[in-house]
């Protein structure tokens, strides 16, 4: 059988014929082709049934700044045993020693290991250590990694525990994903004669170029279809910045200040940046009331005052209510929202997120679920249902299920809950507040059969072009 071939596609059979198996670099380097043209070449072989190729990714993992620096100098956890291995010190001698984001890691860890004891007295409180702490994984980890970068899989890192714990804490541990395409002949491609083949006859079979009509992005469609369902439903939508002080995105919404939720593993703070006004006198004494009262701490304003990423679109409806307080009211808000989260297939550090908010004088629970389950209907998740759950600003609190048909199983989705009287109170408003929300990526994950939310980002058209849009 006579093949008609390119002359790149020539190159390529060529090489391959003489040196089986190879990854499109390597092809590149021997042919002295562009990388575009051994993918295009590549990729007519594939059509023509003359090629195949094995995509594989390999992951590897290095150290990070702060592993480097855990290398040279110990954990933050082992230098803060070391700190008081002499006797017990006060935060502000530990601190003198571990600034910032180090001191804060040291003491949750020491905490996790039980390696240390936290005394409350009337000076302020005091650490001191309980017993001589053996050494730890992770620091096993970070010394078998060094200053290499080290293969993943059962010849490259050791504990598997240990690595995802160094994973989850910010630059300790740098995961890096090659993909490399390994490019095989098939039977037919082995065979073809190069001199015999014809470069310059047209291939009346070839098929003609296609034509990809302009789409908007999956994403945008659902989020598009949910802004909509909440207007059919005669809601209304309010917005607000990306950048919130800490008063409106935790203080309003009685989250304390020592939260983890506050820390800079999971918040995303604006450097050297502080609110000028941050609300009313008479927010500000009450929202500080309430936590004096409730956490019985010390409520710094300061604190307050730091410009974050905000982490919900939360702070955008308590703030709309705390300004206009409401008699009645359906409103809801859809945005970014940012989290410091370890990227994965169910974790972004930037996300879509959307909340509703339903204010009236003799709202129930039993209409929360009951407008869930309408706004589920019309997305189209039929099978839902609630369970009990703890969230921090809403008492009682639920987690909706749906049901996915293709997984067969029950699959998270919103929370939801009334705002507790800490919450409300302070801002001046008396009605009870209904409040539900949750991320769209993760609605758009079950309407597009993905199983890695990455998907939506990652540029790839020929999924883009072909993934339906009523699912």
């Amino acid at each position: 059988m006579s093949h008609v071939l390119h002359d790149i596609e020539k190159q390529i059979v060529k090489v391959l014929q003489s040196g089986p198996n190879l990854i499109e670099e390597q092809i590149s380097d021997i042919t002295n082709l562009s990388m575009d043209q051994v993918r295009r070449g590549v990729e007519w072989l594939r059509q023509k049934k003359l090629a195949e190729v094995h995509e594989s990714i390999n992951i590897s993992y290095s150290l990070g700044k702060n592993g480097l620096d855990s290398l040279k100098n110990g954990l933050p956890e082992r230098r803060l045993v070391t700190l008081v291995q002499d006797g017990p010190k006060t935060f502000d001698e530990i601190r003198s020693s571990l600034h910032g984001l180090d001191f804060n890691a040291a003491i949750a860890h020491a905490k996790k290991n039980d390696w240390i004891n936290i005394e409350k007295t009337d000076t302020g409180s005091k650490i001191s250590i309980k017993e001589d702490p053996t050494r730890t994984r992770e620091e096993d980890l970070i010394e078998s990694i060094g200053e290499k970068t080290v293969p993943a899989g059962p010849t490259g890192i050791l504990a598997q525990s240990a690595l995802q714990s160094l994973l989850d804490r910010p630059d300790f541990i740098i995961e890096r994903e090659v993909k490399t395409k390994k490019v095989y002949l098939t039977a037919t491609g082995k065979k073809i004669n190069l001199k015999k083949s014809d470069s310059n006859a047209i291939d009346v079979e070839a098929d003609v170029p296609h034509v990809h009509a302009a789409r908007i992005h999956p994403l945008n469609d659902t989020i598009n279809e949910i802004r909509d369902t909440f207007v059919h439903l005669g809601f209304t939508e309010i917005t607000g910045n990306l950048s919130q002080s800490s008063f409106w995105n935790f203080d309003a919404l009685f989250t304390p200040q020592d939260h983890p939720a506050r820390e800079l593993q999971d918040t995303f703070y604006l450097k050297n940046l502080n609110a000028k006004q941050l609300a009313t006198p008479t927010q500000i004494k009450n929202v500080s009331n309430a936590h004096k009262k409730g956490w019985r701490y010390y409520w710094d304003v300061q604190e307050a005052k730091k410009m974050v990423l905000r982490t919900h679109t939360t702070c955008v409806t308590i703030k709309h209510l705390a300004d206009k307080k409401p008699d009645e009211a359906r409103i809801f808000s859809l945005g970014r929202v940012f989290r410091n989260e370890k990227l994965s297939f169910k974790h972004l550090a930037e996300f879509n997120q959307v909340e509703g908010v339903v204010v009236g004088k003799h709202i129930t629970l039993r209409d929360l679920m009951g407008i869930q389950k309408e706004f589920y209907r019309k997305i189209g998740l039929t099978k839902v249902k609630f369970w009990p759950t703890f969230f921090p600003y809403t008492e009682p609190s639920l987690q909706s299920m749906v049901y996915n048909e293709k997984l067969g199983k029950w699959i998270e989705l919103f929370g939801m809950g009334i705002f507790r009287p800490e919450v409300t109170k302070p801002l001046g408003i008396t009605k009870p507040v209904l409040a539900w929300g949750g991320g769209i990526e993760r609605i758009a994950m079950l309407k597009f059969g993905l199983d890695d939310v990455r998907e939506f980002y990652n540029n790839n058209l020929s999924w883009l072009r072909t993934a339906t849009k009523c699912q």
